[in-house]
């Protein structure tokens, strides 16, 4: 078994960081079954205590399952929080490719599925939007609102789950994308035009605008990230 041994500093955090990699790694497969404590701390350097703490952490993330009177199992490769952070920190048009994305697929599944109250929240959306005008923070805020509004009449669990951990980075690409002079801003009439399509249950032509809403960011952006690759 190789295990990074854990120097000074937070011993807890460290095991941690020490198991995670593990996992991610490879060195145990999904289904497996972890040593049992004393050989974590063993290899790990740390006491039993430490070791058992940082399983229990693995285990709120979903990476560890702990069955009574059987082991420790792994359940996930991946700790969903810290893939999250480091979405957090990937380039502006990876963000806008996996909001484009999400956005797309939840704007069709919108139009099938929205209910009179879901038609009217993204209405109210998006006239406060308007009526925002020159005030960024609030028409960032109401823009926001809306596209949380077209996810949740998708009624689907898990894409409304997905979008919601992924929502700071979706305002921080909203903010970028406004704030940024050189990016095309999507208008209010674009998303007028897309609301208009989920009010007509027209799923195609809404999964098509919602795309559209960012396609010219994105076009900048691949654009700059070209050249600059030729310097």
């Amino acid at each position: 078994m190789k295990l990074t041994r854990i120097a000074k500093g937070s011993l807890v955090d460290n095991a941690l960081e020490s198991l995670r990699n593990a996992i991610e790694s490879g060195q145990w497969q999904v289904g497996d079954r972890l040593p049992v404590e004393a050989e974590l701390s063993d290899a790990l350097g740390v006491s039993r205590n430490t070791v058992r703490e940082a399983v229990r952490v693995l285990v709120h993330v979903g990476m560890l399952e702990t069955r009574q009177g059987d082991g420790t199992y792994v359940r996930a490769t991946r700790d969903a929080g810290a893939a999250l952070r480091r979405i957090e920190r990937a380039q502006l048009q990876d963000q806008l490719e996996v909001r484009q994305m999400l956005e797309a697929e939840a704007a069709g599944l919108a139009a099938c599925r929205r209910s009179s109250e879901e038609l009217q929240a993204m209405s109210d959306a998006l006239d406060r939007r308007a009526q925002a005008g020159d005030d960024l923070p609030a028409r960032i805020r109401h823009d926001n609102a809306f596209h949380h509004a077209v996810v949740q009449a998708s009624h689907n669990s898990a894409l409304t789950e997905l979008y919601g951990y992924f929502a700071h980075t979706i305002t921080r690409t909203i903010e970028r994308t406004e704030l940024d002079t050189s990016l095309p801003e999507p208008s209010q009439e674009a998303h007028e035009l897309l609301l208009a399509a989920i009010r007509r249950q027209d799923a195609n032509r809404a999964s098509q605008l919602a795309k559209a809403l960012l396609q010219p960011c994105l076009d900048v952006l691949r654009a700059q990230n070209q050249r600059q690759g030729r310097q």
